[in-house]
């Protein structure tokens, strides 16, 4: 559920309507429903009100805006992070350092340092050697680092390829068949403290069967290490779970992803870890975009916007579906294919698909974009920056300002010797 509808035959975001926010920010932009991320916030963390400790921790890889934070942080949210910016937006937004995860792959020396130093609540390992190096740093700094050991269960996940991550062929985890071995030699390091194991299979995940199975692997590797003396008092079970980009879309609720993991690890008698991403701020958002024009093609009509992939990179990175709707539709439809002004042929938002009838000057939003939209915007083809709404009932705010060519030009310099 979301909370933009037609009010008196036009698109708002709660009681305000888009239009008024296209006329005083311009387009395009990104406009976030406060309504819909709290409730959205409050429905993940019902459905696990039947286990009996669990810690939520905000993936802030899917939206790092500072307010989309504080909102968060203000339900009780903690953070998961993959890079010391966003630990340092994290705390920033005020989100607690003892409530913040440190995921990653790549996590660099000089990150691991400013993590310790942060006191973050617990590093998810990826490797033995970040195990060894992060027992040097704790060491020399005279702390203690909380850690979990991220294992990859090579279970296929049935999502896209490019959002798959526990397989044995993605980067993320260690192998599950020596993950044993290398949980016991990091408890015997100094500085650090091993309290469990993490998992991650994937993001948009349309079916929990597998997420299941990845589970039960970790139970069993959970229970192995206790019958060999580990202590394991926290699992960390990840994120990943999908939400409708189709109108039609019928995908698994909060609440059945809760009783899945009821069942499964009812008896594991440890503190479950839990990081929602897209499932948190993906509904909450949508891209409000101008026509540009329309102009005649071979077999369809184009409909060319002023947003485009440097604004919202899923349709070209995933190709990935977003709706698409008029902001004061006419009850009238076409047949056309959305595109962006990029010079790229991959800057395209869809092709043949049935849309409200648009022309030139008429606002439109693509639904569904409050995840991994604004976050991975860019300034290809010295674009601006596309800028961040927040709307609270009849109220809104710019959260994030559009950064326009021309700041982003002063940013840089022509060296003396090429005058």
């Amino acid at each position: 559920m979301d909370h933009f509808a037609l009010i008196d035959g036009e698109l708002n975001a709660e009681r305000t309507p888009l239009a008024a926010i296209a006329r005083e920010v311009g387009t395009p932009v990104y406009v976030y429903s406060r309504a819909t991320l709290s409730r959205h916030a409050k429905v993940f963390r019902e459905a696990l009100s039947a286990l009996p400790k669990v810690h939520i921790a905000f993936a802030v890889k899917s939206n790092p805006n500072l307010a989309v934070l504080r909102l968060l942080a203000k339900e009780g949210y903690g953070a998961d992070v993959v890079s010391e910016g966003e630990m340092n937006r994290a705390l920033a937004a005020g989100m607690k350092p003892a409530d913040v995860v440190f995921s990653g792959v790549g996590k660099t020396r000089a990150e691991l340092i400013a993590a310790v130093r942060a006191g973050i609540g617990q590093f998810n390992l990826e490797s033995e050697e970040e195990g060894v190096e992060l027992s040097e740093i704790a060491v020399a700094l005279k702390a203690k680092a909380t850690c979990t050991l991220r294992v990859n269960p090579d279970v296929d996940a049935r999502t896209h390829a490019k959002i798959s991550t526990g397989k044995a062929e993605n980067k993320f985890g260690v192998a599950y068949d020596r993950a044993a071995g290398i949980y016991t030699r990091l408890s015997e390091l100094p500085g650090l403290d091993m309290r469990g194991l993490a998992v991650h299979i994937g993001s948009q995940i349309s079916d929990l069967e597998p997420s299941r199975q990845a589970f039960l692997k970790m139970g069993a590797l959970m229970n192995a290490l206790r019958a060999q003396g580990q202590t394991v008092t926290h699992m960390d079970l990840g994120g990943g779970l999908g939400v409708p980009y189709k109108a039609d879309d019928e995908l698994p609720t909060p609440a059945d992803y809760g009783r899945m993991v009821s069942d499964v690890a009812q008896n594991w008698d440890v503190t479950l870890m839990f990081e929602p991403g897209r499932v948190i701020t993906g509904n909450s958002g949508v891209l409000v975009t101008e026509v540009v024009r329309v102009k005649q093609g071979t077999t369809n009509p184009w409909v060319v916007v002023d947003a485009a992939m440097n604004d919202l990179a899923r349709p070209a990175m995933y190709d990935a579906w977003h709706d698409f709707a008029a902001v004061k539709p006419s009850g009238e439809t076409v047949t056309a294919n959305i595109v962006g002004p990029i010079c790229e042929s991959s800057d395209t938002f869809a092709m043949a698909r049935r849309i409200d009838a648009v022309k030139a000057g008429d606002l439109a939003i693509f639904r569904t974009a409050g995840a991994y939209g604004a976050t991975m915007a860019n300034t290809y083809n010295s674009r601006a920056l596309v800028p961040e709404v927040m709307v609270d009932g009849d109220k809104w705010a710019i959260v994030a300002n559009r950064i326009e060519p021309a700041a982003i030009l002063a940013a840089e310099q022509v060296p003396d010797w090429l005058d």
